[in-house]
């Protein structure tokens, strides 16, 4: 299955506001295809050469219900830096993820943020939890495991699982003020 701009599906698309369902485990070659199709898009929309040649948009995750099939599945792939300031690739492929425990703290990104779904302009914080826990089937190291994380690939990972629950990331801004900082939370550059 390949994905590019034209297969992705965008706002006010109804099936982006639908709760995706469960899928069996283990695996059908039917999902796991989708699955492997949903992290080659991410991987590939940081290449500027295929990005060109396939028709992508840059993304650092994707989730099903984006291309119009409403299964718990989503991949993320993510480029930071580690304590060394070498560049460190982070990448997931969930199932069925669930959100099993989060702190109190929130955070947002200093510039808002931004989804493949959604071609207008929303201004303003998107407040998510700081620290999140997830449990999940992960197809690349094909096991159910914990994830914990915090900062930007928390965020990352909360947006594609608000996809899983027809939740797009305006739905979190303030809309009576879309800048106000919230009191204790993190603002990330």
């Amino acid at each position: 299955m390949n994905i590019n701009i034209e297969t992705i599906i965008v706002d006010p698309h109804p099936l982006l506001r639908v709760k995706s369902v469960d899928v069996p485990l283990p695996l059908s070659s039917e999902d796991h295809e989708l699955a492997m199709s949903l992290i080659t898009y991410v991987r590939d929309s940081r290449d500027p050469i295929k990005v060109e040649a396939q028709k992508l948009k840059p993304a650092v995750g994707i989730a099903a219900p984006q291309i119009g099939i409403n299964k718990k599945i989503f991949a993320v792939s993510i480029d930071i830096l580690d304590e060394n300031d070498e560049i460190e690739t982070i990448e997931y492929l969930l199932v069925n993820p669930k959100l099993i425990a989060h702190s109190k703290r929130e955070c947002a990104l200093k510039s808002g943020e931004g989804c493949l779904s959604i071609e207008e302009p929303y201004d303003g914080f998107v407040y998510r939890y700081e620290r999140v826990t997830f449990k999940a089937f992960d197809v690349l190291r094909n096991q159910e495991i914990i994830i914990k994380e915090s900062d930007y690939v928390g965020i990352v990972l909360q947006h594609e699982y608000d996809h899983l629950l027809g939740v797009l990331f305006y739905d979190r801004i303030n809309k009576n003020d879309p800048w106000s900082e919230k009191v204790n939370a993190t603002i990330i550059d």
